[in-house]
């Protein structure tokens, strides 16, 4: 469920480029300082976009600096300084891959030993903002009662993941909070979930675990569903998509916009073109591109 949320790089300003970087870099920081070093190995591109939104619309300033890191111990790069919202959400990032792997183990039976990695990263993240652990384990767990159930509607089944991203958003943004940034969030929440579903068809089949998808048109593999069923989740995004602009029309943004507008306005359409048109996603080179800028 990590790493969709990404800019589209051709559309990039170099100055949204380089407070993206920024921010990655800064988050990384963060985690660094909350969770321990080890649960760096954690941090996710979907949560460098939601410190860019956050700030945004909290109105909480970004200060960049040249700095080392554990990466770049000669060269010094531009890092936004850390902050009170930074650091939340480090742990925001270390909590939610950290049961991620706590549900591969479930599924697969597999990734004990990495999980071990972010073990001490939970604990510091727990005892930091034990809201944060709340509200993930709650979902997440509300989210297996649906799954265990065979719900077979996207929408319903996308419903709980929605609802965590909208209340950690809600406790991020605290007074800054209004029902427009709650269905904002609600919304990226529920593109997140619906596109890994996606992206892990095969896999799901495979393995013969829940995807909403497969229970909703029952396809062998992943070319069968879009072949057959192309037009119907087309639709689903399509509207997600139209909900998405309506709703970033109605937040108040404080800061310039150009690097979230072209995240949630081309970023997510594109992320969602190449995982309906691509059988194994797992081969694009987004991630080596990101890590250029």
């Amino acid at each position: 469920m990590f790493g969709y949320v990404s800019p589209d790089l051709p559309n990039l300003y170099i100055k949204d480029a380089m407070l993206y970087k920024a921010l990655y870099c800064g988050l990384c920081k963060s985690i660094g300082g909350t969770c321990g070093t080890l649960a760096r190995m954690g941090l996710s591109y979907d949560v460098t976009f939601l410190s860019a939104l956050l700030h945004n619309l909290k109105n909480a300033d970004i200060r960049v600096e040249q700095q080392h890191c554990i990466e770049h111990l000669i060269s010094k790069r531009p890092v936004a300084v850390p902050d009170e919202l930074s650091d939340l959400l480090a742990c925001v990032n270390t909590v939610w891959i950290y049961y991620k792997l706590t549900d591969d183990i479930e599924d697969e039976g597999k990734g004990r030993l990495k999980r071990l990695w972010f073990a001490k990263g939970y604990r510091l993240a727990k005892k930091r903002h034990p809201k944060v652990v709340e509200i993930i384990q709650r979902r997440l767990a509300l989210n297996a009662e649906s799954e265990k159930a065979g719900c077979d509607s996207p929408d319903r089944a996308a419903d709980q993941t929605a609802m965590m991203v909208r209340e950690i958003s809600d406790y991020a943004l605290g007074e800054s909070a209004t029902e427009e940034t709650g269905e904002l969030f609600y919304l990226i929440g529920k593109w997140i979930y619906l596109i890994d579903a996606v992206d892990d068809y095969d896999k799901d089949v495979r393995k013969g675990c829940y995807n909403v998808f497969r229970l909703a048109y029952g396809a062998k593999d992943k070319a069968e569903l879009l072949q057959k069923n192309g037009g119907d989740i087309d639709f689903i995004f399509r509207t997600l998509f139209f909900g998405l602009r309506e709703r970033l029309g109605r937040v108040r943004l404080h800061f310039n916009h150009d690097l979230t507008d072209n995240i949630l306005m081309l970023g997510l359409p594109n992320a969602t073109k190449r995982i309906l048109r691509c059988e194994n996603c797992t081969d694009c080179k987004k991630d080596k591109m990101l890590k250029k800028l």
